[in-house]
């Protein structure tokens, strides 16, 4: 949420409040800023929301989703400097930060550079908070190496590949809210996701707490949230 800059809006974050139980609010680099940071978080404990950053590349034109080449040393300030100034942010309000979830490119560039991966982690250890995302044995490694609790995280309005990698959003078919039920429903009952391919990807989240996500960014993203919550609150009473 939050992302969107100066008086261009994206996404329908206060509407989204009512469905969620943690919003990830962008810091500034792919979108958002300060007042939008302040005012999101100011939404998010109106509503009793947790908060968690959402750092991504220095990329307000390409909204963080743009291939970019970055030293990691240049990187590892980066994420200080965006989940440092939400986690300020935060404290004026009287709120604590919930956790780290790196936002899209930034996100791949992690899996594709080992180099970035430490950059990142290194950064997010100095908040002492969880990390969220995909499954992935290069990260977990690392992650417990730093000390870091590794957050799984279930994406059902994007793509997933048949190594069970995610597919970027601009690769991905658009999503239904109906689509959207359906992949939480397998997910949740199988633990399996199905690929872009049709085949049958078991994702290994029976070990630990995991989040699902929803992108405020995407078509029907409310409705999107609606159904999660009812799909999850329906699951939850069985």
């Amino acid at each position: 949420m939050g992302e969107g800059f100066g008086r261009w809006k994206m996404g329908p974050d206060e509407e989204l409040m009512q469905y969620v139980d943690v919003a990830n609010v962008a810091c500034g680099f792919h979108a958002g800023d300060p007042s939008i940071m302040r005012s999101t978080v100011c939404l998010a404990k109106k509503y009793n929301i947790q908060i968690g950053a959402h750092p991504g590349l220095q990329d307000l034109i390409g909204f963080g989703r743009r291939r970019m080449n970055v030293n990691p040393e240049d990187m590892y300030a980066m994420i200080l400097y965006q989940v440092g100034a939400l986690k300020a942010i935060l404290e004026a309000e009287g709120m604590t930060l919930n956790h780290v979830k790196p936002h899209g490119e930034l996100f791949f560039y992690m899996h594709r550079d080992g180099k970035i991966m430490d950059a990142v982690l290194r950064a997010v250890r100095s908040f002492n908070v969880p990390i969220y995302g995909i499954p992935n044995e290069a990260q977990i490694l690392a992650c417990q190496r730093l000390g870091i609790d590794f957050r799984f995280e279930f994406y059902p309005d994007i793509d997933y590949n048949d190594s069970g990698s995610l597919v970027p959003v601009s690769e991905s078919v658009a999503t239904t809210p109906q689509l959207i039920g359906e992949r939480i429903r397998k997910f949740a009952l199988e633990d399996i996701v199905l690929s872009n391919s049709g085949s049958t990807v078991p994702l290994g989240f029976s070990s630990g707490p995991f989040s699902i996500c929803i992108h405020s960014d995407l078509p029907q993203a409310l409705e999107n949230a609606q159904v999660a919550r009812e799909v999850v609150s329906k699951l939850s009473e069985n």
